[in-house]
């Protein structure tokens, strides 16, 4: 895909609405692809709600829609951060301190051994997040868990119910 920032915003949405753009499409081009979701209605990865864990005015905490594993959930800034290099020290502080408590959570709620806590924010263009992902008895430990393929999501409403009932409390 040619550089994206050459298109105006019209153009882009129909590329995405024929499947012809990707994330990876805007990280290449310097262009934030959470932010251009957000902006845009949600029309590149789609509308979370029903996904959404926990949300503030400063982040959101959701069930990924393509997991690695039962349980595997994101916390994103909703001010843009490229990477955590970038971020004030209280943002840093309140999004480890929501990602301690979510870790705890799904690790009792999906009886999770342990949850692997990563940010992989790489290349031109990202949008700080941190991803937990759940490691479970009969796995191997280790960083490959980090690259396990993705799976479709498959919704569970009594754990995603009791993980925002916890979260709030």
């Amino acid at each position: 895909m040619d550089n994206l920032k050459e298109l105006k915003n019209e153009s882009i949405i129909e590329l995405i609405k024929r499947g012809k753009v990707t994330a990876a499409d805007f990280v290449d081009s310097g262009i934030c692809p959470t932010c251009f979701d957000r902006q845009n209605n949600h029309i590149l990865y789609g509308n979370n709600e029903d996904k959404m864990i926990f949300e503030n005015d400063k982040f959101e905490c959701f069930l990924v829609g393509n997991p690695r594993a039962e349980g595997h959930a994101a916390i994103s800034t909703k001010k843009h951060f490229k990477d955590m290099m970038g971020i004030d020290d209280e943002t840093c502080k309140n999004i480890f301190l929501i990602a301690k408590k979510l870790m705890n959570l799904l690790k009792e709620i999906y009886n999770a051994e342990s949850v692997y806590l990563c940010t992989m924010c790489d290349g031109p263009m990202n949008h700080f997040h941190l991803q937990l992902i759940p490691r479970y008895s009969f796995e191997k430990r280790g960083s490959k868990n980090f690259v396990k393929p993705r799976f479709e999501y498959k919704e569970n409403r009594d754990k995603l119910m009791e993980l925002r009932d916890k979260m709030q409390n």
